[in-house]
């Protein structure tokens, strides 16, 4: 987790989960970005991809990926601006699990 402060004042973070795949190698995944609503457009979310793409890269990740809608154009945006290439052809699955009940 990286977190990108303006004036000793939290404006955004970013989360990667390193996966290592046996016959590859580990690469890293972005979990999470989110910048806060003031601090939109001002290029702390590219800033903080870059930064985790550079502590992947440190780390000896073979590279890094995210999912994001086809329609969040915001995301996309900063995704590419920081070097993000998409693939095309790609396709997202989901499982949705029922969530747990209480505990007795």
């Amino acid at each position: 987790m990286l977190i990108a402060y303006v004036n000793d004042e939290p404006a955004g973070m970013v989360t990667g989960v390193e996966m290592t795949h046996p016959d590859k190698g580990t690469e890293m995944f972005l979990y999470e970005l989110g910048v806060d609503a003031g601090f939109q457009g001002r290029g702390i979310g590219r800033a903080l991809v870059t930064a985790l793409a550079e502590v992947a890269r440190e780390r000896g990740c073979y590279g890094m990926w995210v999912v994001t809608s086809a329609d969040n154009t915001a995301a996309r945006a900063t995704y590419r601006g920081a070097g993000g290439v998409a693939e095309e052809g790609q396709t997202v699955l989901v499982w949705t699990f029922e969530e747990p009940g209480p505990t007795s």
